[in-house]
């Protein structure tokens, strides 16, 4: 077995797949589009590998974006992930999508706060508030959605720099930081910031349980809130339910 891992993030339109010893980034390959993830998932994945003339199996471990983003997006690269984790026993950490954002804008502006955020729709974003170094990561505002005033009213400092998926908020951004707003394919692939931050303390969490791990999706589903909102009580769990 090599020391490679795999680096795997569907939170957003934009897939991305890596493979490298961490922190370095030997292969990466991305999808952009909508509803693109399901059906390229795993021909992603062969397409990073095939480069480097290694396949799962060689692989030493498994990165995955946490999240917050697309409730489908992030399911698709939850069970890919899992499933290759669980088949060949395999460690797999997870690491906000938003940190990894933040961390590709660390790599130009250095360890001062970066506002990430990912758009939710509804004029909403999910957002977080990081100081990225190279071996920790601290979080000032912990992943949460809102409108971007909700965001500020948050945030104890002023950031330096907002990296944003949507220009949908630039102006409010680079007002309130000051500087322009980045984007994601300006900077380095995020899944290249998640092996980056593989051994970074503060920056993920390990997944023990990985039958009921889940990603930290930043709200619910719109057919689940409007299945919940018809009946008024939460959507049962079928994983609960007594045998």
């Amino acid at each position: 077995m090599s020391a490679r891992w795999l680096a795997i993030d569907t939170a957003t339109d934009l897939a991305s797949i890596a493979a490298g010893v961490p922190p370095g980034l030997e292969s990466v390959t991305q999808l952009a589009g909508p509803r693109a993830h399901a059906a390229a998932i795993i021909e992603l994945v062969d397409r990073c590998l095939s480069p480097l003339g290694v396949g799962p199996a060689d692989l030493a471990g498994i990165i995955v974006g946490d999240g917050p983003g697309g409730f489908t997006g992030l399911r698709i690269g939850w069970a890919a992930a899992k499933g290759l984790a669980q088949e060949r026993s395999l460690p797999l950490l997870a690491i906000p999508s938003l940190l990894a954002a933040a961390a590709g804008a660390a790599a130009i502006v250095g360890a001062v706060p970066i506002v990430s955020w990912i758009d939710a729709l509804r004029g909403e974003v999910f957002g977080a508030m990081y100081v990225v170094q190279r071996d920790r990561v601290e979080t000032i505002v912990a992943p949460g959605v809102g409108k971007p005033e909700d965001m500020v009213a948050r945030a104890p400092v002023r950031p330096r720099v907002v990296v944003a998926d949507t220009m949908r908020h630039a102006a409010f951004a680079e007002s309130w930081s000051g500087a322009p707003l980045l984007s994601p394919v300006d900077l380095r692939p995020a899944t290249g910031s998640m092996l980056a931050l593989h051994g970074a303390a503060g920056a993920g969490r390990w997944l023990e349980d990985l039958s009921t791990a889940e990603p930290e999706y930043g709200r619910q589903a719109e057919a689940q809130a409007r299945w919940e909102a018809r009946h008024g009580r939460p959507l049962p769990d079928p994983s609960r339910a007594s045998g």
